[in-house]
């Protein structure tokens, strides 16, 4: 990287099932690397060992026997300790990496969904302790999205819906992703509207990066 460019930053894209982080995060790893930037994409859980524990968890195939009665998914608190290390893995063998490389890191969900998602039946206090040690993003964009969209959004993937994927679950995280900045007030986190077509949100997200890390090419175009 040349010695102008601006320095590696490290960006999160939080929001419902459905919201659209998936799809911003390869957008703006297209764009950022369109400006000569070296980009690395991730996402949570994370490919490492942990995250693919987590992920079997995730679609019902790692189950608990308590007692030895009726199999269920591992309890609130055993996924809020899953995805804790599951986080530091990931930063320790892909995001801390990437970034004393000089890239950028583009990461499809990080803290705030452990924050939220492990909180709604368990201690938050106890959630942000576990997770105190966590690098913080250099900024948090959540797409807000309504939970009825982001629905239907799923609906339309055709895939059998994971642990967090109900309504209930999401009609309740709905609120609380709008939240976040009061949660967390000493973090950079900006809530953008995310039902918009991906290339309007694409190019709020652009408009934000530019401001707040001063890239170049102020006038390029989204992709559509």
């Amino acid at each position: 990287m040349q010695a102008s460019s601006p320095a590696a930053r490290f960006v999160v894209l939080e929001g419902l099932d459905g919201a659209g982080t998936t799809t911003q995060t390869r957008l703006l790893g297209e764009w950022l690397r369109g400006l000569g930037l070296g980009v690395h994409e991730t996402y949570e859980p994370s490919p490492g060992p942990i995250g693919l524990l987590i992920r079997q968890a995730l679609r019902g195939r790692l189950v608990a026997r308590p007692g030895r009665g009726e199999a269920r998914p591992p309890g609130n608190d055993v996924m809020a300790l899953l995805f804790a290390a599951d986080r530091m893995d990931h930063l320790e063998s892909e995001v801390l990496p990437a970034l004393e490389s000089g890239r950028w890191v583009l990461s499809d969900r990080y803290y705030h969904s452990s924050l939220l998602y492990q909180s709604l039946d368990g201690d938050q206090a106890w959630v942000r302790a576990l997770n105190s040690h966590a690098r913080a993003p250099d900024v948090t964009y959540v797409l807000d999205v309504p939970a009825a969209a982001a629905a239907r959004r799923r609906s339309g993937r055709g895939a059998t819906p994971e642990l967090y994927e109900t309504d209930p679950i999401q009609l309740r995280l709905e609120g609380l992703y709008r939240e976040l900045p009061r949660l967390l007030p000493g973090e950079p986190i900006a809530v953008l509207d995310g039902s918009r077509p991906p290339a309007e949100v694409l190019r709020s997200l652009q408009a934000d990066l530019q401001r707040r890390f001063g890239l170049a090419h102020p006038g390029a175009h989204a992709p559509v």
